[in-house]
């Protein structure tokens, strides 16, 4: 047994209860609810950094992953009013946004010609005129241009507006996608499960259900996806434990989620300024409870352009194996809330550098986590 762990166990500090949690975490058992929203109420940081390293080492040993991407936002106009959200505007806003099309999509991937990017991340906004013949439409063009590009695209918020628009089923819509050259999907739109709480700050989006029965359908395809949860505004630690709750029991049933993605509320520009943001201790505690209770994620990544490089580089001891991307500076979606990263660019080079000034071993993949290179083997 590791010194950590042995402290944790014979510490006399330490309660009762969050040693019989750690036992079960050192003994690979699974946590209970009741356990989950403990540790959010009881545990500290130095405690929950040793169960949740434990875990990411035992799955990941040493490496943390990164991939080389780049964002299509293909608008920020959208149909709903999310209170969290600085980066929509509203139809009759319009002429404060963008609404791009597939020709002036297929022009920005065009400027990656020749580059070693390996996907293609899209969401956006949510507009009738972008529907389903767009978007199949789309993924053609960009798989007959450059085949082997992984488009990874639209949340189930956008997914339900555009089935719904089309009178498809989601099983119809799914299939559709996956043949019109959609590879997986983003974790987005998740926001928070619990209804009372998503009808107060994204009211008139899919419900839970319909966002989980939407993966489950592309994990059934033999296709995989990402989750988040966006933590820290309105909701308490039993909302998070109880969205944390969902996802593992559909991962139990289709292993289809690649990656679980905490996104942190910011209080920038929306209807929603007046929530502080919660401190950086907080994240890493969020992050920590997450990979010690996802465990049957075999990834827990933190999105360097939205918490900034410094804490992207804490959580690397708190239970997170990837930052994601070079980005490029292609999205706006944090940093026009704030963000700490206003200009989310990283080289390659950037982020080996990021990964082993925290003395962890950097691991360029592609989007489904196959090695595309090991920076341990020279």
């Amino acid at each position: 047994m590791e010194n950590s762990q042995k402290l944790i166990l014979e510490s006399q500090l330490v309660s009762d209860e969050l040693k019989s949690i750690a036992k079960k975490v050192f003994n690979n058992e699974r946590i209970l609810f009741s356990d989950g929203v403990y540790l959010f109420e009881h545990a500290n940081l130095s405690y929950l950094g040793t169960l949740a390293n434990y875990v990411r080492e035992k799955k990941n040993k040493n490496f943390v992953y990164f991939n080389r991407n780049f964002h299509v936002e293909p608008t920020n106009i959208c149909v709903y009013t999310c209170s969290f959200c600085a980066y929509s505007r509203l139809i009759k806003q319009r002429a404060e946004g963008w609404e791009l099309s597939i020709e002036q999509m297929l022009d920005i991937i065009k400027q990656y010609d020749g580059k070693e990017v390996t996907e293609v991340h899209m969401t956006g906004g949510v507009i009738p005129k972008q529907d389903l013949a767009f978007y199949t439409e789309l993924f053609k063009t960009i798989k007959q241009h450059r085949p082997t590009l992984h488009i990874k695209a639209l949340t189930p918020v956008e997914l339900h507006y555009i089935f719904k628009k089309a009178k498809v089923s989601y099983e119809e819509g799914m299939k559709l996608m996956k043949e019109a050259g959609l590879d997986s999907m983003p974790g987005g739109g998740a926001e928070i499960f619990d209804k009372e709480l998503r009808d107060k700050i994204a009211g008139g989006k899919c419900s839970a259900e319909e966002w989980l029965s939407i993966h489950e359908i592309w994990h059934n395809l033999g296709m995989k996806s990402n989750a988040t949860m966006l933590y820290g505004h309105i909701e308490t630690f039993t909302h998070r434990v109880d969205h944390l709750e969902r996802l593992r029991h559909l991962q139990d049933r289709t292993h289809g989620f690649n990656a679980f993605i905490p996104l942190k509320f910011r209080n920038g520009n929306n209807d929603m300024s007046d929530v502080p943001e919660v401190s950086v201790i907080e994240d890493l505690r969020n992050y920590a409870i997450s990979r010690i209770y996802l465990d049957n994620f075999d990834h827990i990544k933190s999105y360097w352009a939205m918490i900034g490089r410094s804490t992207a580089q804490l959580s690397l001891n708190f239970g997170v194996d990837d930052i994601d991307g070079t980005i490029d500076d292609t999205t706006k979606i944090y940093s026009m809330a704030g963000a700490e990263e206003q200009t989310p660019k990283l080289t390659t080079q950037q982020l080996v550098d990021l990964i082993t000034q925290v003395k962890r071993t950097p691991v360029e993949r592609d989007t489904l986590y196959n090695i595309v290179k090991d920076y341990s083997i020279n």
